[in-house]
């Protein structure tokens, strides 16, 4: 997914570490001045190379200071069994405060947020902060698991809805039960643009090595994607 172009890792206030991806400069020549930014959340797996290259594909595709950070800084190396289980373990106010630092990383003045899975979740509920332009949540839970469940998580719904709350699209499979119909409906009537893929389970986009991954339709969902956080 693209080159090591312009990439390096940076650590928040909190001792969070984060990946900044700037974008390839155009023609070849000195780099050129960027003003819109994105802050990419990661999926439970957390920051990884992964991520890291998909921070200056992403960069280098939209034009934007792209960040990424640590979901996980207080539990390195977890599996992901032990991740799937400890969601609550998450210092959710400080998760809540890298997303804020992430956006000032970026040195930009329009910033749009991006995640995945879990990561989706949060940026639902990114989206209600008033601090970004634009979110895009792909296949993140639409409702808290009750297991996850916790004080400092405001409900994707009841985000999308709060005053200042920035547009929202996002992307779902009709076969991933972590965004069931029901939901995927509630989503739509509280506003958010919904892009469903027949058939598609949960997590076909952001990782090829998946086996739920699906080439065209991830193709897909990145066009739009990239082109709703241009508008």
């Amino acid at each position: 997914m693209g080159s090591t172009l312009r990439r390096m890792r940076i650590t928040f206030p909190s001792g969070t570490a984060a990946e900044v991806a700037r974008p390839r400069p155009i023609g070849g020549g000195p780099p050129h001045d960027v003003d819109r930014g994105l802050v990419l959340i990661p999926d439970i797996g957390g920051l990884r190379p992964l991520f890291d290259e998909q921070c200056q594909w992403l960069a280098n595709e939209s034009g934007s200071t792209v960040v990424a950070f640590e979901i996980w800084p207080d539990h390195p190396g977890t599996s992901l069994e032990w991740r799937l289980g400890n969601v609550r373990e998450i210092d959710h106010e400080r998760l809540i405060a890298d997303v804020q630092s992430a956006a000032d990383a970026t040195d930009a003045a329009t910033v749009g947020v991006l995640g995945f899975c879990m990561g989706g979740m949060f940026t639902f509920q990114a989206a209600g902060t008033g601090r970004f332009h634009r979110a895009v949540p792909f296949y993140g839970m639409i409702r808290i698991p009750d297991a996850w469940s916790h004080p400092a998580l405001v409900e994707p719904l009841k985000a999308v809805r709060a005053p200042g709350a920035c547009p929202v699209l996002t992307v779902v499979g009709t076969a991933d039960p972590y965004t069931p119909p029901a939901d995927v409906a509630d989503a739509e009537a509280a506003g958010v643009t919904v892009v469903s893929y027949e058939g598609a389970d949960h997590g076909f986009v952001h990782d090829p090595t998946r086996p739920s991954h699906r080439a065209d339709d991830a193709a897909d969902a990145w066009r739009r994607a990239i082109a709703f956080l241009a508008e």
